[in-house]
């Protein structure tokens, strides 16, 4: 297989890295700078409603930011997203779809004939 393989090692590797170098200075700025990190997530979490719920406390998830298990799954995310591009010359990507019901069915699963 040679080239793609060596480039989706080198997009993994680069990912890697951006999201290690991403959760160290994050991690660095929580423990210098932990009130000015907290209003800043919590600025960014107003954008998307999630402070809107009151069970739903900074202080049950703030901390879990830049950990360990946030670099494991920003990485998994990220990673998993390499495998649903298409590449000129190869299948398309048969990426999973999740319906209403909650039940996951993949792209070519809707393809009739």
């Amino acid at each position: 297989r040679g080239v793609p393989d060596i480039r989706v090692f080198l997009q993994k590797l680069l990912i890697l890295l951006h999201v290690t170098l991403c959760v160290v200075v994050g991690k660095t700025m929580m423990i210098l700078f932990p009130n000015a990190m907290k209003r800043y997530i919590l600025k960014l979490g107003a954008k998307s409603r999630m402070n809107e719920n009151p069970r739903f406390s900074y202080d049950n998830w703030g901390p879990t930011f830049f950990s360990f298990k946030y670099l494991l799954f920003v990485l998994k995310v990220k990673w998993k997203r390499l495998e649903d591009e298409a590449f000129e010359g190869h299948p398309a990507p048969n990426t999973p779809v999740v319906t209403l019901d909650g039940e996951v069915h993949h792209l070519l699963d809707f393809m009739q004939g």
